[in-house]
């Protein structure tokens, strides 16, 4: 089992996807030097970066919690038969994420919250599955919290523009919309405490509503980022965006500002797409960060 354990919380990383994303580096990550890519390949293949092809590769994958007596899942990836015409990569996959989190020791009956950190397509896919023509709640028995400005902006009733155009097309409705109307969502905003060791927070600008979750446990810790980094470049070169931030400069902002908490404080950095170790913890480096070391999750064999 990939499993660690901080302070009184155990943490299980839960696969779904590990592959390219079809994305070179100066696609995804416009403004950030690209030398770092180049120049740094050699640590960066096979994990984060397809040297041969110069395609990003990615994981999807939940981070499984068990903290304060319940069972808690950060992020619920892209989900099985979902339309995305817009997003051809996370179109109508068919994956053993259910299997996966079974052999972790997980039913979805079992799940008492789900945590979405935004709301974006490869984030709250699980949030649902398919019951004939219908979708409904993967996890019956658990509350979603999710953050109310993503919420709201996702919304279609609320016609807002984002960056991303069409590319997270129907999630709403399917991903989100159903269990809203289960009654089983908690809309949340600034700051929600969910136990002694676990909170979340507002942390804007890859979306409006953009979340981190904190871990703060005996003299452990750790942050669990969502999108605030795709890569590891990212914490090299903290003013890199990705190209999917909806306001760039908050999205800087808020990357410098965890980080410089996650260095100050020994704490681990948990990303939602990292392969290889999936985690880091940070040091400062002038302006900038340094990877100071890997957690012990065992890396993707191979693409998965």
């Amino acid at each position: 089992m990939d499993q660690i354990t901080l302070g009184n919380v155990t943490i299980t990383r839960v696969w779904e996807y590990f592959g390219p994303v079809e994305m070179t580096p100066d696609a995804f990550f416009p403004d950030s030097p690209q030398e770092v890519w180049s120049g740094g390949a050699s640590w960066l293949a096979p994990h984060f970066l397809d040297s041969e092809t110069n395609i990003v590769n990615s994981a999807v994958q939940t981070w499984l919690l068990r903290s304060g007596g319940k069972t808690v899942l950060v992020d619920t990836g892209v989900g099985n038969y979902k339309d995305r015409p817009y997003a051809p990569v996370w179109n109508r996959l068919e994956t053993g994420f259910l299997a996966n989190l079974a052999r972790a020791g997980v039913e979805p009956e079992d799940v008492d919250l789900v945590i979405n950190t935004h709301l974006h397509i490869d984030h709250v896919g699980w949030n649902t599955y398919l019951d004939g023509r219908e979708w409904v709640p993967t996890f019956p028995n658990a509350t979603y919290l999710m953050p109310k400005e993503d919420f709201d902006f996702w919304n279609p009733e609320n016609e807002y523009k984002p960056l991303l155009g069409r590319g997270n097309q129907n999630v709403f409705e399917d991903s989100v919309a159903p269990v809203h109307q289960a009654g089983q969502t908690l809309l949340w905003e600034d700051s929600h405490q969910i136990d002694a060791d676990l909170r979340l927070d507002a942390a804007p600008g890859h979306t409006p509503g953009s979340s981190v979750l904190t871990l703060t446990s005996g003299t452990d810790r750790a942050v669990f980022v969502g999108d605030m980094l795709h890569s590891p470049v990212q914490i090299l070169e903290p003013d890199s965006n990705s190209c999917f931030c909806e306001d760039p400069a908050a999205a800087r902002a808020t990357r410098r500002k965890v980080l410089g908490w996650a260095a100050d404080n020994n704490a681990l950095v948990v990303p939602a797409h990292l392969g290889g170790h999936g985690a880091a913890e940070v040091a400062r480096e002038g302006e900038r960060f340094a990877i100071k070391g890997w957690a012990p999750f065992a890396p993707y064999p191979e693409q998965v």
